[in-house]
């Protein structure tokens, strides 16, 4: 059988290490052929050590980062970089008939049409479907992903983001606001890195997730819904116009995803530990509090507004949880900056090329950098 050539953009974290982690577990059916980072490290010396035929790339963007992980002729790329780094290889990746696993939300989310009009060039050369050439590695949306196997779009009603609600589910709004760096990593569930922990605590991350799902599944804003389920055991649901719901089930462990992602349309023999049904003694959802996480709210506007408004999102965001977390800005002041950047920017009309989003994420970025609480 012949091993699928896999290449890796940001080797070097969480997911970037558990995919190597699957990707050796499984030596018969993977190759790595490409390993990129953003620095030289101890980290990417060892990989490159422990991986002597992968092709390591460091701190490379845009083309150059392309041409050298394509030159590898990989047949699946998984794009695990955090922020804008990887959006040019996601979208050359497609464009050359390259699988992408996507695990970089900034990508689809901030790339908007640019990324789903490459999925859909590929789906459409290649005669498959749009998300077996862009393959969601984010759990939820993996989680309806799943449900959606071999179900009709049309009989489609309705998808369910869950959210474990965060180290701040039942704080009061302004112990939150005052929350500090050290609170907000305090994630109940998962192990993620440093960004990603901080809008998960500020629910802004699920925000961005319905705006991903909203266009990896191709369905209306409207009809995405978001639960608080701080069991963390269902990751996702769809509802169907007969009335019935399914629901994908399992334990708070990203190699699940990833494993799906790239071994479809197969499922992973790799062993995660099973949920047993006998031990759910409780499962609780509950809708969301806009009102104590103002950036959810700020999120969801902007993946109404559309247009430029999810690319400024992702950029504010960016720029606010790095303040936050250098002590700059208090927490509640991330919900603000992202106000205004909305405010100022969001306007636009979304950008026509990565050229057109590169200068808009430089606008907004100085801006953000420069924003002072009221």
């Amino acid at each position: 059988m012949k091993r699928t050539r896999v290449a890796l953009i940001g080797a070097t974290g969480s997911i970037g290490t558990q995919t190597i982690e699957i990707l050796c577990a499984a030596p018969d059916r993977f190759e790595l052929v490409a390993l990129a980072v953003g620095r030289e490290s101890d980290a990417s010396r060892a990989l490159a050590a422990a991986h002597p035929s992968a092709h390591v790339v460091i701190g490379l963007e845009g083309g150059e980062l392309s041409s050298r992980i394509l030159d590898r002729e990989p047949d699946l790329l998984v794009a695990a970089a955090t922020g804008l780094v990887g959006i040019r290889a996601t979208i050359d990746a497609l464009d050359a008939g390259v699988a992408v696993a996507i695990a970089n939300k900034e990508a689809v989310v901030a790339g908007g049409e640019l990324v789903m009009g490459a999925a859909r060039r590929a789906a459409a050369r290649s005669g498959t479907n749009l998300l077996e050439r862009l393959r969601p590695v984010d759990s939820e949306h993996s989680a309806i992903w799943q449900c959606l196997a071999g179900e009709r779009p049309e009989r489609v009603e309705r998808l369910w983001l869950t959210a474990s609600g965060g180290p701040f589910r039942t704080w009061d709004a302004p112990r939150i606001a005052s929350a500090r760096i050290d609170d907000a990593l305090k994630h109940p569930t998962w192990k993620m890195g440093g960004k990603i922990t901080v809008d998960s605590a500020s629910l802004v991350n699920k925000g961005l997730e319905v705006i991903e799902a909203h266009r990896l599944f191709e369905m209306p804003m409207s009809r995405i819904s978001i639960l608080v389920h701080p069991q963390s055991l269902v990751h996702g649901a769809v509802s169907f116009t007969d009335g019935s719901m399914k629901a994908q089930i399992g334990a708070p462990d990203m190699r699940v995803p990833i494993g799906y992602a790239l071994n479809y349309p197969q499922r992973s023999d790799h062993h995660v530990r099973a949920v047993n049904l006998a031990d759910m003694r409780e499962l609780t959802f509950e809708e969301p509090d806009l009102q104590r996480f103002p950036g959810l709210a700020v999120a969801l506007a902007a993946g109404e507004s559309g247009g430029a408004a999810p690319a400024v999102l992702i950029v504010a965001d960016d720029v606010a949880t790095s303040r936050f977390a250098a002590g700059v800005i208090p927490f509640g002041g991330i919900a603000a900056l992202l106000r205004d950047a909305s405010d100022r920017f969001a306007g636009r009309p979304a950008p026509e090329s990565v050229e057109a989003l590169r200068a808009l994420s430089d606008e907004v970025r100085a801006f953000a950098e420069a924003w002072r609480p009221m």
